[in-house]
């Protein structure tokens, strides 16, 4: 109503009130409210101006009435309190009446019980959007730091996803917030403050970030069922309570338009006008060089010109260096500063016949993170919390989550399955001694690494690097977990040694790796019921088809005899 002259205002608003006032009759009125209220909405005789009524006992209990006033049409969607409050607190009828409350609206009457209604609401709706983040980033959510815009502009985005026919306004209502953000945002900053309130969150120069209490009441994988079931009952009521005042306003402003909607394509992407609301440039991931956008898109090439060479026009070499499950680069830049090395991992999906044949080697010992994202954020999360934790792994320079790449620290290094291949074949003391020593340091790593109760899922000695100075460092984390089991990282370690051993008159060998590898995991207090466990048949029949069987017998019974130092399992 802020574009008609105040005259029409005043006698427009005016008989609203007197018309809504007329359909509650005996009844008390809660609220009164003028909603999809944007500012830069424009206003002619064919406008329809939505107003909710909000009426204590109705008994209707839903009701909508059309009103003309001076050539312009009022409709008035009548609800019943309880109903609304129900909306309100656990989307009864799936946020379609309460999500009134989501979009730019102006109260006519009831402001204090409006805003009330609106900041529980919006609590509620940002622990959804928080417990969706925990279950689809579980390693990453608690690292993550989020904008409070994400939240907005996320509700915003879902109700579209949910009702398309809201994208044909969007020119309108993104206008608004661009020119109203803070106001649009204080409800939402309202709420957050009372979630921080109760622990569920913290925050810290404009960023919020989920508590750990929060993130380990959200491990429950019902938790992603329980929410995407949610939309089912937004998309129908939202949809059967919104078309009508929503098909009305597009007839009534633009025939083309609502011609153009007998022929919605339901499946594709909301157009550009729709993209510069994109909740996911509010939320970073935390990396080496600062924090990233999870909307950030750049490709391997992009990221050389414009990280390494500042935009200079030098050299850049991107050579494939292996990779059947992802695609690695190494990418070798040479600018004024000298050469630059950094290593890009795109983390491709593994669907079909890429990833069954994994499942199908490990069925009943382990199981693998498969979607290219959730292995992304495996590897940023685990290899962050281990580099602030003092173990030696690549630094992550930078994340582009859109393109399922990680750019790394490149590390100048000897994998540990080159030194094992020597062993394997050497009869040198010295060179015995000098490996069997290197993989007694990697069994107190990770011992050190389980202490923090850290699983890596992948640790067989290509994923070991060794400097020309001896420093050990740890690389590929995108099967790595918290809680996970470690039985199985030891077990991946022995019997990959053990194939690389020779085929014949190389227990020995195997036993030795395996005792120097376990004493060295015992002596960082690594548990010896993990080694024993490591042993077991469960483990064993998963490596055989590439281990040899006398090998891996060898290594088996080291692990099953295992006691540890104290004669006794550590905790």
């Amino acid at each position: 109503m802020k574009q008609i002259n105040n005259g029409e205002t005043f006698e427009l608003t005016s008989q609203t009130l007197e018309f809504c006032r007329h359909i509650a009759g005996s009844s008390k009125i809660a609220a009164i409210v003028l909603v999809d209220n944007y500012s830069m909405k424009t206003s002619n005789e064919r406008t329809i101006h939505e107003v909710m009524l909000v009426i204590h006992n109705f008994q209707p209990r839903l009701m909508s009435y059309l009103k003309t006033v001076n050539n312009k049409t009022i409709f008035v969607f009548a609800v019943d309190q309880w109903i609304f409050e129900r909306d309100i607190d656990r989307g009864f009828l799936g946020e379609a009446i309460a999500c009134k409350l989501i979009f730019p609206h102006l109260a006519l009457y009831g402001n204090d019980y409006l805003h009330e209604k609106e900041v529980a609401l919006k609590k509620r709706l940002i622990l959804e959007l928080l417990e969706n983040l925990v279950v689809n980033f579980p390693e990453l959510s608690h690292r993550i730091q989020i904008k409070p815009q994400y939240f907005m502009y996320e509700v915003f985005s879902n109700r579209i996803r949910v009702f398309p026919l809201i994208a044909y306004d969007l020119t309108n209502l993104t206008s608004y917030l661009q020119q109203n953000e803070e106001q649009a945002l204080s409800s939402y900053n309202e709420a957050l403050k009372q979630l921080e309130a109760e622990e569920k969150i913290s925050s810290s120069n404009g960023y919020v970030t989920i508590s750990k209490k929060f993130n380990t009441q959200c491990q429950n994988p019902r938790l992603k069922i329980i929410n995407l079931s949610k939309n089912m009952p937004r998309t129908l009521f939202t949809s059967i309570f919104g078309v009508l005042p929503q098909l009305m306003n597009i007839v009534s402003q633009n025939t083309e338009v609502f011609l153009r909607t007998q022929k919605i394509n339901w499946i594709r992407q909301p157009d550009a006008t729709c993209r510069l609301m994109d909740p996911q440039k509010y939320v970073f991931f935390p990396t080496s060089e600062g924090l990233v956008s999870l909307s950030d898109k750049i490709d391997v090439k992009g990221f050389a010109q414009r990280m390494l060479l500042k935009g200079q026009n030098d050299n850049i070499e991107v050579e494939p260096v292996g990779g059947m499950l992802n695609d690695v680069y190494l990418i070798n830049a040479h600018g004024n500063g000298g050469e630059t090395k950094v290593l890009a991992k795109r983390f491709k999906d593994w669907s079909g016949f890429k990833w069954f044949p994994l499942t199908l080697w490990s069925f009943g010992a382990r199981s693998f993170a498969v979607s290219g994202q959730a292995r992304l954020a495996k590897e940023c999360a685990i290899s962050e919390f281990l580099r602030n934790e003092g173990f030696n792994v690549p630094k992550i320079l930078h994340v582009s989550n859109a393109e399922r790449i990680v750019f790394m620290e490149y590390i100048e290094g000897e994998n540990l399955s080159e030194a094992i291949k020597r062993f394997a074949t050497s009869t040198d003391p010295a060179t015995l001694e000098d490996v069997l020593g290197k993989v007694g340091r990697v069994g107190e790593i990770l011992a050190q690494v389980h202490s923090h109760n850290v699983s890596l899922g992948d640790t067989k000695p290509d994923n070991v690097l060794i400097k020309q100075d001896g420093t050990i460092f740890l690389i590929d984390f995108e099967q790595a977990t918290q809680d996970g089991d470690k039985a199985w990282d030891i077990a991946v370690f022995l019997y990959y040694c053990g194939h690389y051993l020779q085929p014949f008159y190389s227990n020995g060998k195997a036993e030795s790796i395996a005792k120097a590898y376990i004493d060295g995991y015992l002596k960082s207090g690594g548990n010896a019921y993990n080694v024993r466990k490591a042993g077991a048949p469960k483990y064993t029949r998963v490596f055989s088809i590439f281990t040899p069987p006398p090998t891996m017998r060898a290594i088996s019974d080291v692990c099953k005899k295992t006691e540890s130092i104290e004669g006794e399992a550590h905790g």
